[in-house]
Order: structure tokens, then C-alpha cells, then sequence
């Protein structure tokens, strides 16, 4: 516990020295302070509102609680709160990055701006990794070290997921409503570039790369960081507190993010470039880096914590989680790097049309579900074979959900390299629109470039590390299922079977539930984009000396109404992840319940993989025809790309990376209300 406190203090102690590092920068002067204020001035105006909601809702839930557990609701506060603080504070550095970033571009070049843009992602990432394991380890210490203590502490993971959730497709509403009205009348419509200055809806653009890249992303991982450590810790308190180890093998998953916390730490001052260089490329070396150093500290940690059998099979189950998780983000790097065919393809076939721009990204973004599928089931066979080996069936279960925290042990550096993206963005945007110069913008468009890539391989990292984890508080809620029903494990799989038709119509509902979810989220986006696109189209027309540089744009109007949009459409897919699997838990019973959590689990991989990818693949196919291919800037092919681009927005940064915390968020739910499902289900009640 010790190691893992400091590990935890370590890491926020270092992203406060990294945030004190980058305001020390110069932030310059003139048109780019003004810039970057507009741009603070919306983000933090969005999400006083936001959290205003969210923390509303959040009341009621711990009102609801406190008649459940008192331990529980103090820990769903906790939870709440927590990830409203890791998101803010990295939403908070990430604006006060991006014209930092672009002075340093500007006066000193590629890898300082680099250097620079990394350090204010690594605030975000080191305050999710060090806030989330300090405060577990310490409720756990706090409530007593008891297993009935570990159960309370779903009350925190409950409390991220609930918060994530919501400011996740809050923040993709908004940024994706935001980014596709300035595009489709800036960039089709009228045919000014991206980030001009003349473009009503553009500050509005570049503060929603922070509401929901940054604050929405943040409060992402960090749920699924403390999602994985929790539900392992479960599996313990329910099924292995008879085992002589059980207070070690509740530690374990600790032990394990502290060595990514460190790792993380290391991995960092790996991330530099020469002038000229490729950014993307010390950005995916640090996540490699990472991970080998993950193995290289937990291993012999593990070997005494666990003793020389049971702690090599840890190693090796913690081994492929990080292989799974670098598998999928260099599946996802493959399939949206401009570097590599499928984008060039849907590039090159952006000449002949839009139709086959969708067409073609359509199909690369669904064959890039398969090898992280195919790799998830791999880790998952052997995370449970080893350790079922060694204890049993409730062993395995636990070494699945080991597995997971192996690949989230890479949280740090992965949310780093992910948060570094939106700030090069709204430096690339700075650029813009304070005109600093083609030498400048290509410096920044180069940081963007890399920093597109990495928000492909977060996303993909996060979704694929929220099917482990929803594997783990699946059996998890089934542990307390066979607790709470009084049954041995013999029985617990006679009615647990996938011939029992109310597991089977649970599966029915479970299924749609990504789908139903990816509808609200992105017509959310549409309604609010409309709007937007309506109000630039009046700007342009009632003021046309805006296009000339005469008149200015009412930018504070365009931040207005997306964000009155986001905030009015957020609540709706938050309340039907919380509510529907009451509802079915009450009528279905605990095995229908089951069967929708197993479903939506298999269906929402699938769903965010895909829309993470797909819409990415798009995205960077359009910036590879603005780098001068097929016609460049302009022409046939780029008004295409720019579609296919526009298409695939609300899928990569709203619906997509939402649909992971949406089936953890079920689980969590399932698991808080099980005792009662259990028994006051409506089977139950008529006999």
C-alpha cells in the first residue's frame, strides 16, 4: 500500500510540475492572446453549465444511494467528483497549452512545440492515473480493508462512470455540432480554410476540441481506469476472500497501475523529435516503452505478492492486457494514419465522389474491428486457462479481469498522447487565424497530424479496454448474483445458461443498446449542427463584409447556441444507460439482466471500434488531400473528403468513444442494485 500511495502521490506531484512548466512558457501576444482567450472564455463557460447539470443529477443518485449504502453513496460522491476534477483541471492546462504551443512553434521550432504540447496532455494523463489509484487505496484503507469495504467502493466507479458519461456526449455533442457547422458553410459553402478567422462558427470549433477531447476524454479513461481496478478487487470480495491471499490478490490490481504510473512517468522523456521529424513517432514509442517497462516493474513485485506460481501466471495475464491494448492502438493506427492504404485509398477514390468516399471508409472501418476482437478473445482464453489452472473457475474470472488492468495500466501515457491532440489542434487553429505564417502553420499541422492519430488510438485503446473491463463487472455481478441466490457455482451455471429464455430476451434488448445509444448521440449532433449552420448563414448574409475582413463575426452567438444545444441534449443517452437495465434487472430477473449486459458488451465492441476508426479514417483522408494529393485544397476529391469527414465526426468524437463507458455504466448499475433485482425482481414476485 505504501508503493502505491507514493506511485499516486508521485504522479499528481509531477503533473502539477508539468502544468507549473507550461505556464511558465511565453503564451505571445497580439492576435493570438485574443484568439486563445475567446476560446477559454467558451470552454470554461460550457462547462460551468455542464457540470452544473451533471452534478444535479449526481445529487439524486446519492440521494438514492444513501438508502442503499452509506458507504456506497459517500463513495459515489467521491467518484463524482473526482472525475469532474480530473477533467477539468486537464481541460484547464490543455487552453492554457494551445497558444503556448503555438508561440513555441513559432519562435523555436518542431520538438520544443512538441515538448511543450506533450506536457500539458501529461497533466491530464498523471492526475487520472495518480487521483484515481490514491483515492481507491484509500477508501480501501478508510472503510477498513474488509471485503465488505472493496463492495462499497463500487460507489466510486459508479461516480466516475455516471459523470463520464454524460460529460463524454456532452462534449461530443457539442464539439461535433460545433465542427461540422463551420465546416459544412466555411469549408463547402462559402470556401474559406479550416480555422479562418472570418468563419462565424470557428471559435466555437476550437473550444469544443477541449470540452469534449479533453474534459469529455478525461473523464472517459478515468472511469475506465477505476472501472478495471474496482471490478477486480470485487471478484475478490465476493468469490476468493476463503483463500489464504485474498487480501494480496485484492491488492494486486494496485500494484499494477502503480507500475503504469511509473512507467508512464518514464516513458514521457522519450518524447522528443529532431526539426523536421515525424511527431507520431515518439508519441507511439513512449506507449511501447510503457508497456515493456509495465512488465519489467510488476513482475517481481507480483512474484513476492503472490508467491512464485500464482504470481508468474499474474505476469503473464498482466503481459497480455498491455499486448491487447498495444495490438488495438496500432490496429487503429493502421487503419487512420495517412501513412499506411486504407487512407490513401479512401483518399484516392475521394476522386470519383463522396458515395464512394463513404463506401470505401465504411468498409476499412468495419474490417477494423477484427484483429482486436480476435486479439481480446485471445487474452481473455489465456488470462482465464492460466489462472483457472492454478484455483479454479472463479480464478479465471479474476485473471480475465487482471487482464484488463494490465492493459489499463497504460492509461497514463495513453491519455497523455491523447490529450496532447485537441491542444496541437487549436494550435494548428491559432496559427490560423492569427497568421503566423505558412513556416508556422506547417510546423503545427504536423503536431495536428500526429495528434489525429493518437486520438485514433486512445479511442480505440479505450473501447477495447471497456470490453475487458465490462467482462469483469459482468462476472462480477454475477458473483453477487450466485451470492445473494445462495447457490454453488454448479447451479449458478444450470440457470445461468444461454438456453434460458429470459437470458435470451435480455440479449434482445442488450444488443440494440449501443445502437439506440449511437441514435441519440448523433442526432443530437444534427439538431444542434443545423441550428449552428443557420446562424452562419445569417451572419454571412446580413453582414457580407465578414467574408472581407470589414465586419466581425458574432463568435460569442455560434458558442451560445451549441452550447445551449449540448447541455439540452446530453441528459437524455446519460438517463437511458442509469434507467434500462433497472428496468430489465425488475422484469427480466437477474439472468435477463445478464444477458443484456453480455450483449451490449459484444454489439457496443463492435459499434465503437468501428465509429472510432471509420470517422478517423475520413478525417485524415481529407488532411492527406489537403497536404497536396489528388488535387489538394479545393478540389473534386477534397469537397468529397470533406464530406466523408463530416460524416464520420459525431461517430469518432461523440457516439463512438461514449458507447465504452455506456456498457460499463450498465454494469456498474446492475451491480449496485443486484441485491435487490435479486430479490424483488417481477418473476420473483408472481411465483
Amino acid at each position: 500500500m505504501l508503493f502505491v500511495v507514493v506511485s499516486a502521490l508521485l504522479a499528481i506531484g509531477y503533473a502539477f510540475f508539468n502544468a507549473y512548466r507550461v505556464l511558465r512558457a511565453p503564451e505571445g501576444s497580439g492576435k493570438m492572446v485574443e484568439v486563445h482567450n475567446y476560446i477559454k472564455e467558451g470552454a470554461k463557460a460550457y462547462l460551468k453549465k455542464q457540470y452544473t447539470v451533471i452534478l444535479s443529477i449526481g445529487a439524486v443518485i446519492t440521494i438514492l444511494l444513501l438508502f442503499v449504502d452509506l458507504k456506497m453513496a459517500l463513495s459515489y460522491v467521491l467518484g463524482a467528483l473526482s472525475s469532474t476534477a480530473a477533467g477539468y483541471v486537464g481541460m484547464w492546462i490543455a487552453v492554457n497549452s494551445n497558444v503556448r504551443t503555438a508561440y513555441t512553434a513559432k519562435e523555436y521550432g518542431l520538438n520544443k512545440a512538441l515538448r511543450l504540447a506533450f506536457s500539458g496532455g501529461l497533466v491530464l494523463g498523471l492526475m487520472t492515473v495518480g487521483l484515481g489509484t490514491l483515492l481507491i487505496a484509500l477508501q480501501y484503507l478508510g472503510y477498513g480493508g474488509t471485503p465488505d469495504a472493496i463492495q462499497a467502493i463500487i460507489g466510486y466507479s459508479f461516480g466516475a462512470s455516471s459523470v463520464a458519461l454524460f460529460a463524454r456526449a456532452g462534449g461530443g455533442i457539442y464539439t461535433k455540432a460545433a465542427d461540422i457547422g463551420a465546416d459544412l458553410v466555411g469549408k463547402v459553402e462559402v470556401g474559406i480554410p479550416e480555422d479562418d478567422p472570418r468563419n462565424p462558427g470557428v471559435i466555437a470549433d476550437n473550444v469544443g476540441d477541449n470540452v469534449g477531447d479533453v474534459a469529455g476524454m478525461g473523464a472517459d479513461l478515468f472511469e475506465s481506469y477505476v472501472g478495471s481496478i474496482i471490478s477486480t478487487m470485487i471478484i475478490v470480495a465476493t468469490q476468493l476472500v476463503e483463500s489464504s491471499k485474498w487480501v494480496n490478490l485484492a491488492l494486486t490490481p494496485l500494484v499494477v497501475a502503480s507500475a503504469g504510473i511509473l512507467a508512464s512517468i518514464v516513458a514521457s522523456f522519450f518524447v522528443r523529435t529532431k526539426e523536421g521529424g515525424d511527431p507520431s513517432r515518439p508519441l507511439t514509442l513512449a506507449t511501447v516503452i510503457s508497456a515493456v517497462l509495465i512488465a519489467i516493474i510488476s513482475t517481481p513485485i507480483l512474484l513476492i505478492l503472490l508467491g512464485q506460481d500464482l504470481g508468474l501466471y499474474a505476469s503473464i495475464v498482466v503481459i497480455a492486457g498491455l499486448i491487447t491494448g498495444v495490438v488495438t492502438g496500432l490496429t487503429s493506427d493502421y487503419f487512420t494514419n495517412g501513412k499506411y492504404s486504407p487512407v490513401r485509398k479512401v483518399a484516392k477514390m475521394s476522386e470519383a465522389g463522396p458515395a464512394l468516399t463513404i463506401l470505401t471508409g465504411y468498409a476499412y472501418g468495419l474490417l477494423s474491428v477484427f484483429a482486436p476482437s480476435v486479439t481480446i478473445a485471445i487474452a481473455t482464453l489465456v488470462s482465464y486457462w492460466l489462472l483457472s489452472s492454478y484455483g479454479g473457475f472463479w480464478f479465471g474470472i479474476y485473471g480475465v479481469a487482471l487482464a484488463a488492468v494490465g492493459m489499463l495500466s497504460l492509461t497514463g501515457v495513453v491519455v497523455s498522447a491523447d490529450a496532447y491532440g485537441p491542444i496541437t489542434d487549436n494550435a494548428a487553429g491559432i496559427a490560423e487565424q492569427a497568421g503566423l505564417g505558412d513556416e508556422v502553420r506547417e510546423i503545427t499541422d504536423k503536431l495536428d497530424a500526429a495528434g489525429n492519430t493518437m486520438k485514433s488510438v486512445c479511442k480505440g485503446f479505450a473501447i477495447g479496454s471497456a470490453a475487458l473491463t465490462a467482462l469483469a463487472f459482468i462476472a462480477a455481478y454475477a458473483a453477487l448474483v450466485q451470492k445473494y441466490r445462495g447457490l454453488d457455482i454448479s447451479k449458478l451455471f444450470a440457470e445461468l445458461s444461454v438456453l434460458d429464455a429470459k437470458l435470451i430476451s435480455g440479449m434482445f434488448v442488450g444488443v440494440v443498446m449501443p445502437a439506440l445509444f449511437t441514435a441519440l448521440v448523433v442526432l443530437a449532433v444534427s439538431d444542434a449542427a443545423f441550428v449552428l449552420i443557420e446562424e452562419i448563414r445569417r451572419q454571412f448574409k446580413e453582414k457580407p463584409g465578414i467574408l472581407e475582413f470589414k465586419d466581425k463575426p458574432d463568435y460569442g452567438k455560434a458558442v451560445g447556441i451549441v452550447t445551449t444545444y449540448a447541455i439540452k441534449k446530453l441528459i437524455l443517452p446519460g438517463l437511458v444507460a442509469i434507467i434500462v437495465p433497472v428496468i430489465v434487472g425488475f422484469t427480466l430477473g437477474p439472468y435477463g439482466l445478464a444477458g443484456m449486459l453480455l450483449a451490449a458488451t459484444i454489439s457496443g465492441l463492435l459499434l465503437g471500434l468501428f465509429q472510432g476508426n471509420v470517422g478517423n479514417t475520413w478525417d485524415n483522408a481529407k488532411k492527406y488531400i489537403e497536404a497536396g494529393h489528388h488535387g489538394g485544397k479545393g478540389s473534386e476529391a477534397h469537397k468529397a473528403a470533406v464530406i466523408g469527414d463530416t460524416v464520420g465526426d459525431p461517430m469518432k468524437d461523440a457516439s463512438g468513444p461514449s458507447i465504452n463507458i455506456l456498457i460499463k455504466l450498465m454494469s456498474i448499475v446492475s451491480l449496485v442494485f443486484a441485491y435487490y433485482i435479486v430479490q424483488y425482481n417481477l418473476l420473483n414476485l408472481i411465483g
